[in-house]
């Protein structure tokens, strides 16, 4: 964390310095401020904008908003590419094609999951009714969110500072990525607040301060907010893929046996490194390695493990995201297209991406909700604040009765032995 403040503030230094000296950095860095810092901080207030909108509708219509995110986002994705490809540059074409195709997997998957729909907004309403008793639950959000805009507002000037360096490439890849890293962790920091709140009201039945519970996840629960930034993402893209080839079907025994072998990798990976660990973390103070094997164990002693790895929630999180992101490209790329069309392709992939971080960031209430409901469920299963959902899903699911997506976990039939 220090290195990446460190790294902001020493390129906005020399962003500065290269304004203050006549030359072609400074010539650079004049065109860069008029034609480029505006769309950036435009695309933040927006999306914070987007952010709040999405976050509220949520939790008042969640029913609605799933089959909105799903097919918004489709809709949104699609409409941005075609914007794109419509302003007939090279650069706009290779964006606008990616974004198109990004469409077309996005809606194969929103009908892929249909059958998921209902439970998923069983448990999303549920999970959200404790969120009015706590008024000011919101409150990190909004400060993590302000936070979230004043850096975006340093990164970008630090980028403006990197050509004023040596190797401007390799410093803003470094830069794209630290922002990636930074804002996971202000989104974990969210989750950490929003799980310790909800999580010992399902426990203890206390009514937590917040105030208390942002300030805990600010300082002792901090490092495992940083790790679990930097690991949970890599890890469940790792084991998307490993999925991914283990669907596939062909001749190659060898192959397949080997991507069989990566997938059970992955997924004793998983057990050590995941997404559900934060309510531990929050609520007990556990390690993040110690809360991701504890959390998994619980779901394996319930017997929940379909049912969690199913859960659609990360995805409606991560495609409310997707939609804030796909409205940024349209509204910034129209405006740079008129203004300065030769930043119309890198305005655009900015934009969409700085839309998508300040979503998620707002959308980790939801979300840590719904990973406190699973969690406190499997540590408690009889406590009265829950209904009976989860024990009715897991029935059918024995029986046979539940349609379910099925989760690739093992290696094609033809190859079994």
């Amino acid at each position: 964390m220090i290195g990446a403040i460190g790294l902001v503030c020493f390129l906005v230094f020399k962003g500065i310095q290269g304004l203050l000296e006549a030359g072609e950095a400074q010539r650079k860095e004049k065109r860069l401020l008029k034609f480029f810092l505006p769309q950036v901080e435009a695309a933040s207030l927006l999306s914070i904008t987007l952010a709040f909108t999405w976050q509220k509708a949520m939790r008042m219509w969640p029913t609605f908003m799933v089959h909105f995110v799903l097919w918004g986002s489709f809709i949104f994705t699609l409409a941005a590419g075609i914007l794109l490809i419509c302003f007939q540059r090279p650069s706009t074409d290779g964006v606008g094609v990616v974004l198109v195709m990004f469409a077309i997997g996005n809606g194969l998957y929103s009908c892929w999951v249909t059958p998921r729909i209902k439970f998923c907004t069983k448990i999303l309403i549920k999970s959200l009714e404790p969120v009015p008793k706590f008024g000011d639950l919101n409150h990190p959000t909004y400060l993590t969110l302000a936070a979230g805009f004043l850096w975006m507002s340093m990164w970008i000037l630090a980028v403006i500072g990197a050509i004023n360096f040596y190797f401007p490439p390799l410093v803003i890849i470094g830069l794209v990525l630290s922002m990636a890293w930074v804002t996971e962790v202000m989104r974990n920091v969210v989750n950490l607040t929003v799980s310790r709140v909800i999580g010992l009201y399902y426990l203890r039945g206390m009514q937590s301060s917040t105030q208390f519970c942002f300030q805990r996840a600010l300082s002792v629960n901090l490092g495992s907010a940083c790790l679990g930034s930097l690991f949970v993402p890599t890890i469940e893209v790792l084991r998307v893929v490993a999925r991914a080839l283990n669907l596939l079907e062909g001749e190659d025994e060898f192959m397949f046996c080997c991507a069989h072998c990566g997938l059970k990798i992955m997924d004793s990976i998983f057990k050590r490194g995941n997404g559900w660990a934060y309510v531990q973390i929050a609520t007990y103070g556990k390690s993040f390695v110690k809360a991701s094997q504890d959390t998994w164990e619980l779901f394996e002693k319930r017997e929940m493990e379909t049912i969690v790895d199913s859960d659609m929630t990360s995805a409606i999180c991560f495609l409310t995201g997707v939609c804030s992101g796909s409205i940024c490209v349209i509204v910034i790329g129209a405006w740079t297209f008129t203004v300065y069309p030769n930043f119309t392709a890198t305005l655009s992939l900015l934009s969409a991406y700085v839309g998508y971080l300040m979503t998620r960031i707002a959308m980790a209430l939801p979300h840590a909700c719904v990973s406190s409901y699973y969690v406190c469920y499997a540590e408690n299963p009889d406590n009265r604040l829950f209904d009976k959902t989860i024990q009715e899903r897991l029935n059918l699911m024995k029986t046979d009765r539940d349609v379910i997506v099925p989760t690739p976990r093992s290696v094609p039939s033809r190859f079994a032995r």
